[in-house]
């Protein structure tokens, strides 16, 4: 039996990470996965986080029972101002949050939401993205194709060709967006952009899927959320599923949401019923700890001005590391271009280089990148930025 199974190749991040902790260079460096490190190199524990988990456990005990399918329901409010601001509560009522195992586990229960009631449609992932982006749709049955990106040059978005490729898609076609921070690229599009795609999607009846995983990372809370409230604001049926890991540095307990944006508060009574079914056939009910911590924070004016303030020290110190990196390059090599460090956004930036170069830059300094060049700016600090600047000058 299982004679036919074949080998699992791995997930290529995290099969870098186990060879990062093999390597026994005391001077290597991790620039591949994507967790925000401090200056000290360090996954931090937020001190907002600190302040509700101490709230959360002052509170009497109680039997630890199962969450509702749908989530914690202070989670899921909260989760909606959160990401679509102050909307009306009759725009707020054709919403419809769960809360999900992650923002993958966002992702795989609308892939699966979205199989069944259209299972003719076909997926439409950007050139490049996160890998796991291809592998969750595929899972769920759906055919997957790459829409276009980048321009040849791989420095800028190519929006033209974009806009080309969704106006050939048949109705009902299904396009995967990132609501900021573009993973690989940190190349985002701009309001009046995402303004632009939401009026050609109504007109060929698109249906748009934003991932929001790295909402403050990139020009700021309010801006980054640009594209879920315009979203919201279009009129149009779309879904956005969203992670809590980087933002509120909770990684391990996987806390996300799965929005679905309906025509009408009927509808999206009816989605919210399928909804519950979809996870009670995948995981039944979501973990309860992360979403208390996550509640506790966004319903406390002042644990969320607290958070909010932690998110934007993160952001700075990447932009800062951007700046400084890409001082100490030039320095080394005036003539290389590596104006992407300043342009791009949020956690990663697209470096350009081959994959023999990563492999070159990992095997002769210890500096891990992802072999599509994706480099981890988080990882980066004070300590390890000589390191790195070298080894981008010398490939």
């Amino acid at each position: 039996m299982f004679e036919h199974v074949e080998n699992y190749p791995g997930d290529p991040i995290l099969s870098l990470m186990d060879d990062y902790q093999r390597d026994a260079r005391s001077e290597k460096v991790n620039l591949s996965i994507g967790f925000y490190y401090d200056e000290n190199g360090q996954v931090p524990v937020l001190t907002s986080v600190k302040h509700a988990k101490a709230l959360v456990d002052a509170q009497p005990p109680a039997a630890n029972l199962y969450l509702p399918m749908d989530g914690h329901p202070v989670f899921r409010t909260v989760v909606q101002s959160y990401l679509f601001g102050e909307l009306s509560a009759a725009d707020h009522s054709r919403i419809s949050t769960i809360q999900s195992v992650g923002g993958s586990g966002a992702l795989r229960v609308g892939a699966d939401f979205l199989t069944r009631y259209y299972p003719e449609s076909r997926v439409w992932v950007s050139d490049p993205t996160w890998d796991n982006h291809f592998a969750i749709f595929k899972g769920a049955g759906f055919e997957v194709n790459r829409y276009p990106y980048l321009d040849v040059s791989g420095k800028s978005i190519d929006f033209e060709r974009m806009l080309a490729v969704f106006e050939s898609l048949p109705v009902n076609s299904i396009v995967l967006l990132h609501a900021c921070c573009h993973n690989p690229t940190g190349m985002d599009l701009s309001p009046e952009q995402w303004d632009t795609l939401y009026e050609l999607f109504r007109k060929h009846s698109i249906i748009p899927f934003l991932d929001a995983a790295y909402l403050g990372l990139g020009d700021g809370l309010e801006e980054d959320a640009y594209s879920i409230r315009a979203l919201a604001q279009s009129g149009i049926t779309g879904l956005v599923s969203n992670s809590f890991s980087k933002v509120f540095s909770l990684y391990g307990e996987r806390v996300g949401s799965l929005s679905v944006i309906c025509e009408s508060s009927d509808i999206a009574q009816r989605v919210a019923g399928q909804l519950k079914g979809t996870v009670r056939t995948n995981y039944s009910n979501p973990p309860r700890h992360g979403a208390e911590l996550v509640a506790t924070i966004l319903s406390n004016a002042e644990l969320a001005s607290s958070w909010r303030a932690e998110l934007d020290a993160m952001r700075k110190r990447m932009v800062e590391m951007r700046q400084a990196l890409f001082d100490k390059v030039k320095t080394l090599n005036p003539d290389l271009d590596v104006n992407y460090l300043l342009e791009q956004k949020g956690m990663f930036s697209y470096t350009g280089l081959s994959a023999e170069a990563v492999d070159r830059i990992r095997e002769k300094y210890g500096v891990y990148l992802i072999r599509s060049g994706r480099i981890c700016i988080a990882g980066l600090n004070s300590s390890n930025l000589a390191a790195v600047a070298e080894a981008l000058s010398n490939n």
